[in-house]
């Protein structure tokens, strides 16, 4: 020890920043080629053992400045000024099979990092997103527990297919993005254009969104803890009519056919117990009984490190929801650990993999029970317990599932995705790296139903249990080439590559259990309708492709690419398709011509052209498949078979989508203020649709690749850094978007009218009669002419031919697809305070509202609110009631289902944060590098034309989406 001790001396430093001069904390210090190290505490000093005697270097290297490497020689002292790296900030960006400058990019890429991963924490990473990304439309799909998102990149391009984006997550695809910690997430990038797109052929034509996880930096272990808590809250929600509403309105509806004219008359509409219950000023809010404060919250722990040879990441993360109702829960596990290792000056293998767990408990919404019963029943005896039927009514009590034992829905997933590569430096300029990747995928879901639940309302109980098993396999080979000749740059790519995809389902039911509380389990004591049915998929991609890439002198840039993707799910002589693109750009700014135009510190013009397909329809959609059904021979059962509803198509091939852009991105006054532009027009043909066959054919649809779309729009994105001084920064933040998305051919002559699909119009529409109002009484005999009276819904009258017919009087009404979409976002911070604000708005779409479907004329079943026609109150908005008219009555016959549509369009403080991050000095006497606290809030208020309601859930009341308040803590040591 005192041999060792005389051989090493100390150094004492402080790194600084090379602007401000502030200590930076956390400075990675080592002493080169060797694995010592330090880092720097919150005033950014250290203190360091080295090696007596020669020539000691050390090199200090911290996340968003230039790595800096210096020479000790005889110093005891140091004093190390970092400089601020802004290309390693804000100039790399991830494309497919590698990573440009951003200058260098030549398609339309949008790349978001670490930083703004974090400002909405959310179980989704890509709902801490919505409204930052010009061209992707996101939306949350419902308010229940663990709830996914919406996403729509520039429209959507198919009307059966599928349209979502691809995930590729450190190389390997993944389509459970849910599992993905934001936290672990060291940046994004999303693919729109064909040129960026077309390197993953097939499965980049509805967009790409690349994911790079968090890798380990050498030096002293670094430990950050991430953890915040929340409760929810239901706070735009629709309210049906309470008791005195719900007697009005079934008066009025008696009093519409005679049956009523006075309080006196009760007696012949009402049970003696209503009328009691009327008196007594009983009122029951079967909603509120239902809702509740529900929980969200998440915890986690992530460890980095290592040396210059081995870099380590690991993380940890506990994900709790407990959604609006009860019985709606989820938990998530999950657990991360990356690895890169360099075996020699050559050779570099890696790891990343994850582990995730969901025990997730799922129920029934019972929002619509709770909405139609009558508001004059309560929901308990005489005696407190909870009746199924209150007062022998015809509704079952809608918290009848809440009680123990009733209901169970319990769904167990595990997760495993693994990826590994070997990287091996053949040349300076060339590379070879192979990934290899797996997700595996099992999933167990069990669902017990009580006789009295809201499903079974009385019949025998009913249990079932399904599992599934899921195989993803991909091995990709990448050989890039880099080369610099003088002005000239050149990279290529060439990739191999083979994806698997393999499913395995079963499932078992039955009825009848005789144990109740064996729940789903012992399926073999069901004496009732006990059936066991099982499946398997395999499908699988190969894919050959080459991008080149040529830049001079950072001024004209080239991107060709070609992939042939040959797919097992399309037709013999169909699986292969060739997708080419090309892209220019020319930095402008770079031009000799701009030297004296010092406001512009950067300018670009980019086009592109490429095309993309996709083959994402079901597996064997070129087969004609059989199924069994019920069948005997006289008194004995015995199996048959007959057609599936569809029939094979042995020429299904691709579907293509040819896409232009062009776009500039541009920055002013030193980059404080930077934004780009896109323009695009997307084609597509050969669609693959569902065909709707005649009956006559013995089936009942055909997928077949016909039809056309196109979508064609412009997206701006623009930030501004407008205040920036040591004390004070404020940037703002703000993107619109406008995608035109129609339908151009289909598979018949003109539109599909069944299908509700039409030749210039998007893909969902609303096609209806057109409501203009309710008929008045001083319109009697123009009603009449109608055969109908005042007090019933007038529509217009298209063809003016004096009647109103299915053929030739509807119309599309609206679309789901918003004309525009925008966001502001700005971020204010002073000293050790920060403060955002993000506002998101969809403007222009149209909602089938179903809180306006619950309007029931007869007044048997409870109403939405509405102010409706009487010959006192002559209202334009909804019908009389009319005790002699039934709810399908009224929407089949006199055109009820125009009270549906409602405008759509909305904006809304989607989050607002507060935090204060504590001085260094102070988080170091702490024994913390980094001590940051906030309060949030998500979804605080919506503007809209309806009111009480979130237009972001797309119509429907059930699972409403909550207000969220959170506060948390992020800690770094």
């Amino acid at each position: 020890m005192s041999a060792m001790a005389q051989q090493t001396r100390q150094v004492q430093g402080r790194v600084i920043d090379g602007t401000t001069s502030e200590g930076l904390p956390g400075v990675t210090v080592i002493v080169k080629n060797s694995t010592l190290g330090a880092t720097t505490d919150g005033d950014g000093n250290f203190t360091l053992s080295i090696p007596e005697g020669g020539d000691v270097a050390l090199t200090f290297s911290y996340i968003g400045y230039v790595p800096q490497t210096v020479s000790v020689g005889s110093q005891t002292k140091l004093k190390i000024a970092l400089k601020s790296d802004q290309k390693a900030l804000d100039e790399v960006v991830v494309i497919g099979y590698g990573q440009v400058k951003k200058s260098d990019v030549t398609g339309a890429i949008v790349s978001v990092k670490e930083e703004d991963l974090k400002k909405v924490p959310s179980a989704n990473v890509m709902e801490t997103l919505q409204g930052r990304l010009p061209g992707v439309d996101i939306t949350r799909s419902s308010g229940s527990a663990g709830s996914g998102v919406n996403i729509a990149v520039r429209g959507n391009r198919s009307i059966t297919a599928q349209n979502g984006p691809l995930f590729i997550v450190d190389g390997v695809q993944y389509n459970s993005i849910q599992d993905i910690n934001p936290n672990d997430i060291q940046s994004m990038e999303v693919l729109k254009d064909a040129a960026s797109t077309a390197i993953y052929g097939s499965r980049g034509a509805n967009g790409v969104i690349i994911v790079t996880t968090k890798k380990g930096a050498a030096g002293q272990p670094r430990v950050t803890i991430n953890s915040y808590y929340g409760i929810t809250d239901a706070v735009y929600y629709p309210r049906v009519s309470n008791a005195q509403e719900y007697v009005a309105q079934k008066r009025e509806a008696n009093r519409t056919t005679g049956n009523w004219n006075s309080p006196a008359d009760d007696s012949k509409i009402f049970t003696p117990l209503e009328i009691q219950n009327i008196a007594d000023g009983v009122s029951t809010n079967w909603i509120n009984k239902l809702l509740r404060q529900g929980v969200q919250q998440e915890h986690q722990i992530g460890l980095s490190g290592g040396s210059d040879k081995t870099k380590i990441y690991a993380s940890f993360d506990y994900f709790n929801e407990q959604g609006l109702f009860r019985m709606d829960d989820l938990n998530r596990y999950s657990i991360r650990f990356n690895l890169d290792q360099e075996i020699n000056s050559k050779i570099r293998v890696g790891l990343q993999s994850q582990l995730t767990y969901f025990n997730q408990d799922r129920r029934r919404d019972p929002t619509n029970q709770a909405n139609k019963i009558n508001p004059l029943l309560t929901p308990y005896d005489e005696n407190g317990n909870l009746a199924v039927f209150p007062n022998a009514g015809n509704f079952i009590n809608p918290l009848i599932d809440e009680q123990p034992g009733n209901y169970q829905n319990n769904v167990r997933t595990t997760r495993t995705f693994t990826t590994a590569y070997a990287s091996y430096q053949i040349l300076p300029s060339l590379n070879l790296r192979s990934n290899l990747g797996l997700t595996l995928s099992n999933s167990r879901t069990g669902i017990y139903q009580g006789s009295n639940t809201l499903d079974r309302n009385g019949s025998v109980a009913q249990s079932a249990y399904g599992t599934e098993f899921l195989t993803n396999w991909s091995w990709e080979n990448i050989l890039n080439y880099n080369k610099t000749f003088g002005d000239h740059t050149i990279s290529a790519t060439g990739v191999t590559s083979l994806l698997t995809f393999n499913t395995e389902n079963s499932n078992a039911q039955g009825r009848n259990q005789l144990l109740d509380y064996q729940g789903y389990y012992a399926l073999a004591n069901a004496n009732q309708q006990v059936g066991i049915n099982s499946g398997y998929v395999n499908s699988k991609l190969i894919s050959f492709t080459g991008r080149v890439q040529y830049n001079f002198k950072s001024r004209y840039l080239l991107t060709l690419t070609g992939r042939s993707d040959g797919s097992s799910v399309l037709a013999p002589g169909n699986k292969w398709a060739f997708f080419p693109s090309a892209a220019v750009a020319w930095r402008i700014i770079e031009e000799d011509f701009m030297k004296g135009l010092t406001p512009i510190t950067d300018l670009k013009l980019r086009a592109s052209y490429g095309r993309a397909g996709n083959y994402d329809i079901p597996a064997y959609s070129t087969q004609s498949l059989l199924v069994r059904i019920p069948f005997a021979f006289g008194e004995t059962s015995a199996p048959a078979y007959t057609f599936a509803n569809r029939i094979g198509n042995r020429e299904l091939g691709w579907e293509l989508s040819n896409t232009l852009n062009f776009g500039l991105d541009f920055a002013f006054l030193e980059n404080r203020v930077a934004g780009s532009v896109d323009v695009y027009d997307t084609r597509t043909s050969d669609l693959l649709l569902n065909r709707v066959l005649p009956a006559t054919s013995g089936y009942s649809v055909v997928t077949e690749n016909a039809g056309k779309t196109r979508n064609r729009g412009i997206e701006v994105g623009l930030n501004a850094r407008v205040v920036e001084t040591d004390n004070f920064r404020w940037n703002v933040g703000a993107t619109w978007f406008k995608n035109k998305e129609e339908i151009t051919a289909l598979t018949v002559s003109g539109n599909d009218v069944s299908n509700r699909w039409f030749i210039g119009s998007p893909v969902n529409v609303f096609y209806d009669y057109e409501k203009i109002g309710i008929w008045q009484t001083g319109e009697a005999d123009a009603a009449k002419a109608y055969g109908q009276k005042p007090g019933q819904i007038k529509v217009r009258d298209l063809n003016g031919d004096g009647r109103i017919t299915a053929a030739d009087d509807r119309k599309v009404l609206g679309s789901t697809v918003p004309k525009w979409s925008g966001s502001l976002n700005t971020d204010v911070s002073y000293k050790g305070f920060d403060l955002s604000l993000q506002f998101f708005a969809r403007i222009g779409q149209m909602l089938n509202y179903e809180y306006n479907g619950f309007f029931d004329p007869q007044g048997i079943e409870n109403s939405s609110r509405q102010n409706y026609w009487t010959p006192e109150n002559p209202s334009n908005d909804f019908p009389r009631p009319d005790a002699s008219l039934s709810k399908s009555t009224l929407q089949n016959s006199l055109y009820g289902t125009s009270l549906l549509y409602e405008n759509g369009s909305y904006a809304k403080l989607r989050a607002a944060t507060l935090g204060y991050t504590f001085p260094a000095g102070l988080a170091s006497r702490l024994h913390m590098s980094s001590l940051r606290v906030y309060v949030q809030g998500k979804n605080l208020y919506t503007w809209s034309h309806i009111d009480n309601y979130d237009p972001e859930r797309g119509g429907a009341i059930t699972t409403p989406i909550p207000r969220v308040l959170t506060a948390g803590i992020n800690l770094g040591f």
